[in-house]
């Protein structure tokens, strides 16, 4: 086991805090899907800082979730820009009042 400060851990966890609350303050501003998408990087870029403190504490916990977590983001990234580029090319535009809710229009 690693002998780390709490206060070390305390301002890992809270830039964590901070990075994830700008991700979702740009999440419910977002005018169109590109930056909901940087929001939603933002979003588990604080996840993977978060996880880091876990490692002092049981690092095959840590590495565990961080492949978890790896995984996640990768396929939320794929999945992500797929949807942008079919919306750009049924749109012609990636502004989200293009996109009707739940993805129906009336």
């Amino acid at each position: 086991m690693i002998d780390v400060d709490v206060s070390q851990l305390t301002v890992i966890l809270t830039v964590s805090g901070a990075i994830l609350l700008v991700a979702y303050l740009t999440a419910i501003s977002a005018k169109d899907l590109i930056r909901l998408l940087i929001s939603l990087e933002l979003m588990f870029a604080a996840v993977f800082l978060a996880i880091l403190p876990l490692f002092t504490i049981s690092p095959a916990t840590g590495y565990a979730l961080v492949i978890i977590t790896a995984f996640t983001s990768s396929t939320e990234l794929l999945v992500l820009v797929t949807a942008i580029i079919l919306l750009d090319r049924r749109k012609r535009g990636m502004d989200v009042e293009k996109v009707a809710v739940g993805g129906d229009s009336l």
